[in-house]
């Protein structure tokens, strides 16, 4: 089966030199082509000499250093992401820490996990747009779904043998490569410990370091765990700014590698401790589901009336069913529900 998950990276170098005048295309052809030879290779030598140059006019590994994508990220997800600071604190820190590392022991292997709309996806998204400008669509960022590129069981070894070129081609071209994993707990058993290898403490495999690499898997299982926890915060009259990683990073570890439904099922890349971060995603609550819409509106160029706030987020529907503190669906609807009254 031919491997369709994305662009293999591309070689070459493409030189815009001048728009050629009048007077120069009257030259004679072959004085003229030696001509534009001789200053392609000047060009190209300059552009060599100076790295910075020429990653300003395309896409080099790793955009941009570490402080700067820290920051980045950092201001992102405090515009953009709400009700959820243990995943602000972890991520800001890891990530930011990892780049600034010139000589890490092992890639960053972060795991996410939460109900659908508590913004997995849009976190791993705004990773990915801190390192790299082109963000998702980069050439250095690679994104998997699992019911997408891994649909069939019965393939399996082959997906493992394509997984592991992939990973192993991409990481070669860019040893700062970025990896998404969307789906997990929907990934059949056993497929991700193909990529075992690649995230361990490994200085080289066949002459290739995967330490630099940052590796990130979505997943919805666990959510289960991180609510009735929350839950028990909130019922025991607790803020939900006071619970902390340590409140629920274990306990989600361990659902998830007993979850026979979900792709770390017994995997070795939780037994041998090979994840960095287990990062849980609180249930929205009713507030957040307005600072959702808020954020909507105002980035489609409208100003926030709070009665169509009010009216979209009362639309939602939210769990238990006596406390209705939760949004089942987190912020996805949000989109889709304010299109209604714009």
């Amino acid at each position: 089966m031919q491997m369709l998950w994305g662009r293999a990276p591309m070689w070459g170098l493409v030189l815009v030199l001048c728009q050629l005048s009048p007077a120069a295309r009257a030259v004679e052809p072959i004085s003229l082509g030696l001509a534009l030879a001789g200053a392609a290779a000047s060009a190209l030598t300059g552009f060599i000499s100076y790295p910075r140059l020429y990653c300003y006019f395309t896409e080099c590994c790793l955009q941009r250093p570490g402080a700067r994508a820290g920051a980045v990220l950092e201001e992102e997800l405090d515009k953009k992401l709400f009700g959820q600071h243990l995943v602000k604190k972890v991520v800001v820190k890891a990530v930011t820490g990892f780049l600034n590392n010139a000589n890490p022991k092992k890639p960053l292997t972060l795991s996410l996990h939460g109900w659908t709309g508590t913004g997995k996806n849009f976190v791993s998204k705004i990773i990915a747009e801190s390192i790299y400008e082109g963000g998702l669509n980069s050439k250095y960022v690679h994104n998997f779904v699992s019911t997408l590129h891994f649909p069939h069981r019965q393939n399996i070894t082959q997906y493992k043998d394509q997984l592991q070129m992939w990973v192993r081609g991409n990481v070669t071209a860019c040893a700062r490569s970025i990896f998404i994993f969307d789906e997990m707990d929907k990934m059949h058993a056993g497929l991700i410990d193909s990529i075992k290898p690649f995230l361990d403490y490994y200085e080289q495999l066949d002459g290739v370091s995967y330490r630099k690499a940052i590796f990130i898997f979505l997943s919805n299982a666990g959510a289960e765990k991180i609510t009735e926890v929350a839950l028990d915060f909130w019922r025991s009259g607790k803020r939900r700014e006071d619970l902390g990683l340590r409140d629920l990073e274990s306990s989600v570890s361990v659902s998830v590698f007993n979850n026979k439904n979900s792709g770390f099922w017994h995997s070795s890349l939780i037994d041998r401790n090979l994840i960095d971060y287990f990062i849980p995603f609180l249930p929205l609550e009713y507030k957040h589901v307005k600072m959702c819409i808020r954020v909507e509106l105002e980035s489609r160029g409208y100003e926030i009336d709070e009665e169509i706030v009010t009216q979209v987020a009362d639309e939602m529907t939210y769990f238990p069913k006596e406390e209705r503190i939760y949004s089942d669906k987190g912020c996805k609807t949000v989109y889709t529900k304010l299109d209604f009254y714009l």
